[in-house]
């Protein structure tokens, strides 16, 4: 396919503080003792797109990442790593390599994105109808700890993310109307002039949208150019070309109100329809008529929408990250890459364990780690090279790299990074402590972040 691939990368998030830096940028955070950007990477290849650019915020970010990809994927793919200045935000940073652009259509990829929906599948949908953008949306992820022990079933304990609104037409393929979860207040406003153009509309508040994007080169360049101060796709890009691909349809009054925005009226997994018109049309009168490549400004929003048995998950935050960690080395473990033994985890033969200590299902130690004796590891994942003591308990959490967990140490609900140092019996609870930390002896701390000054 004539695709040109750009992944964005990203930098160091402040959402993510303490666990990136410099040296440990977003893309290179570990995720089942892998770099996160390595999920997207494997999936691109796995739809043969394999010349790719990878954007990045800040030249020490940068190098970081390039210096990776190099060794990880030689001879694989085809990448350039391109540094652009830090927090420009997703519309900047494709705006700094707009001129590199040069293939009719462009797959753009949030370099945060953990999923098994292939980008060739978004990338067939959008050259077969045409459009000028075409965006992956996905069921909404649960978010938060399933620890049945605790929670007396498996999914009490999880939420659903921040709602989003989005209109579909009756086929399911042209995205109408959106608006993100951050706007979203009493009201939303559906103008009666779209309604008119389209006959009927889908509301929908169960898709996420995954970050994932086709475009029309020309038309995303163009977009680029003329609104310099848009900051990110999502937010700006994506509402920006959905509201004007109808304005040539014929105008109408006012506003159309539809609450959808309380739980009563669209809750998260319902499906409403809008019909503010006695007549349905044709998809086909919606591709050819209504929205016709033409010189007149109108075209076409497209989405593909994956199947709900589709794992998609962004790693755009603390929660988000032990999400992800927690998944992939449970109910998506197939995304993992690994091999998981008969009693469902993954412990590399180097890993030395004490008398009594138990590693349960849903659970990863990487290479060279040593357990003491009594300890007990349930839905967790233990790094390279850790060195943890007896009578340990490490419960929902993810430990990095050349970790010291002394003896009686409990650590539930947790983000430790790398070269930390836990003395004997502190006690962590939904923390998450930066690299080279030291938490000491007997300290306990709850809901805390803790890192280096």
């Amino acid at each position: 396919m004539d695709f040109q691939v750009v992944v964005l990368a990203g930098g160091i998030s402040e959402k993510l503080s303490p666990l990136v830096s410099k040296d440990v940028p977003k893309a290179l955070l570990p995720v089942a003792n892998r770099p996160a950007i390595s999920y997207v990477l494997d999936l691109l290849e796995s739809s043969d797109l394999k010349d790719i650019i990878v954007v990045v915020e800040g030249q020490e970010a940068a190098r970081h990442v390039g210096a990776w990809i190099s060794s990880a994927y030689l001879d694989r793919l085809v990448v350039e790593v391109v540094a652009v200045t830090e927090d420009i935000g997703t519309a900047g940073a494709l705006r700094a390599i707009s001129k590199r652009l040069v293939a009719n259509d462009v797959l753009v990829i949030s370099g945060d994105l953990v999923t098994d929906v292939l980008p060739g599948a978004v990338a067939a949908t959008h050259r077969r109808n045409g459009a000028a953008v075409t965006a992956l949306l996905c069921s909404v992820p649960v978010s938060g700890p399933s620890d049945a022990a605790s929670s007396g079933g498996k999914d009490k304990a999880k939420k659903p993310c921040r709602l989003n609104i989005v209109g579909l037409d009756i086929t399911r393929q042209f995205l109408l109307h959106v608006v993100s979860g951050t706007d979203v207040e009493k009201d939303v406003r559906v103008y009666k002039r779209k309604i008119r153009a389209v006959g009927q509309m889908e509301i929908r508040s169960d898709l996420m949208d995954a970050h994932l994007y086709a475009f029309n080169r020309t038309t995303l360049q163009d977009v680029l150019e003329q609104k310099e101060t848009y900051r990110s796709i999502r937010l700006e890009v994506l509402p920006y070309l959905v509201k004007s691909q109808l304005r040539s349809a014929p105008s109408g009054g006012e506003g159309t109100i539809v609450d959808e925005t309380g739980n009563i009226v669209v809750p998260p997994s319902s499906n409403l329809q809008c019909l503010s018109q006695h007549r349905a049309i044709a998809p086909s009168a919606f591709k050819q008529d209504l929205l016709p490549s033409s010189g007149g400004g109108t075209h076409r929003c497209c989405v593909y929408i994956a199947s709900k048995n589709k794992y998609c998950h962004r790693l755009n935050s603390i929660q988000a990250y032990c999400d992800i960690n927690r998944d992939v080395i449970g109910e998506a473990s197939h995304l993992s890459g690994y091999s998981f033994s008969s009693h469902n985890n993954i412990i590399h033969p180097s890993c030395v364990l004490g008398s009594k200590t138990t590693v349960g299902p849903q659970c990863m130690l990487a290479e060279g780690s040593q357990l003491g004796d009594k300890c007990g590891v349930k839905r967790s994942v233990i790094g390279r090279h850790c060195r943890i003591g007896s009578n340990v308990k490490i419960v929902n959490s993810v430990v990095m790299n050349h970790v010291v967990i002394e003896d009686g140490c409990h650590i539930q609900g947790s983000v430790i990074c790398n070269n930390v140092q836990l003395q004997e019996r502190a006690v962590l609870k939904d923390c998450q402590v930066g690299a080279g930390y030291t938490v000491t002896t007997g300290s306990d701390h709850k809901s805390e972040s803790l890192a280096r000054k």
